[in-house]
């Protein structure tokens, strides 16, 4: 299996990471020997990451593209503007500050023979600060809790079937896009798998995920997809899944089998 593959990027003025970020997709396409490209979504930037990433299409046209937001639209809408772009079966997001080492979790991508989604999880907590860490086990313990899930991590470099992502009729804008995702897709029943992986440091810039803005936007989300998944479900039907998804092949094969 060497499906398309697209890397979608969400940048807001990165100019100091962006063209590093491109150079290690590519180099793990490459090492992997994966069929992918590039989607830069340029998240209304002020510096000069759009025309830098307009200089490193001219070097590879064919595996680098660019959707350009003339405002600030957030992570969430840049992913799934990157969704409805991508020209890929497979897609990944890969941040555009460099964190993130694109080989942590494209040498799990042969595990897309077996399940639709490819979900890591970070190793080397150690790199982040006792705060981010502290922060993060709070909210991923509140999201178990609350939707009776087991993650040991939502918000990472996650491998989709692009196809079970267009499905939804729901889709979060801010950072709880992510866990928005996974409660929804899991619930459903499709097949997941985790995966260790590292994360590095970031080397220029200031993360841009714990705002006032954003932890607002994460609660309002969380609520949407509390009320959505206790109080909107009516009755129970049959759930149908994406014909192209692994998980029906597998389910369809074993309902042959035990017929």
């Amino acid at each position: 299996m060497n499906k398309l593959i697209t890397s979608i990027v969400p940048a807001l003025n990165e100019e100091k990471n962006i063209l590093l970020t491109i150079d290690n997709i590519l180099s793990a396409f490459k090492e992997f020997n994966l069929n992918g490209e590039v989607l830069i979504i340029n998240d209304g930037s002020s510096d000069s990451t759009a025309q830098l990433v307009k200089e490193k299409m001219k070097e590879n046209p064919n595996f680098i593209r660019m959707v350009d937001h003339n405002r600030r639209k957030g992570m969430g809408a840049s992913f799934w503007d990157g969704v409805d772009s991508a020209k890929g079966e497979i897609v990944v997001m890969i941040p555009g500050d460099n964190e993130n080492d694109p080989r942590e979790i494209l040498r799990y991508y042969g595990l897309l023979k077996h399940v639709d989604i490819v979900i890591p999880f970070i190793f080397n907590k150690e790199v982040r600060s006792f705060f981010r860490n502290i922060i993060s086990s709070f909210y991923l313990t509140i999201v178990n809790i609350t939707f009776s899930t087991n993650f040991n991590y939502t918000n990472g470099t996650i491998l989709y079937r692009r196809s079970i992502l267009k499905e939804l009729d729901y889709r979060a804008k801010g950072f709880f896009f992510q866990t928005d995702i996974l409660v929804r897709l899991a619930k459903k029943g499709y097949l997941f798998a985790e995966v260790p992986c590292e994360l590095g440091l970031r080397e220029e810039g200031v993360t841009k995920a714990i705002t006032f803005f954003s932890i607002v936007q994460i609660i309002k989300e969380y609520l949407r997809l509390v009320i959505d998944y206790y109080f909107r479900i009516t009755k129970k039907v049959k759930i149908q899944f994406s014909v192209n998804s692994l998980t029906a092949i597998r389910r369809n094969k074993n309902e042959r089998i035990n017929t």
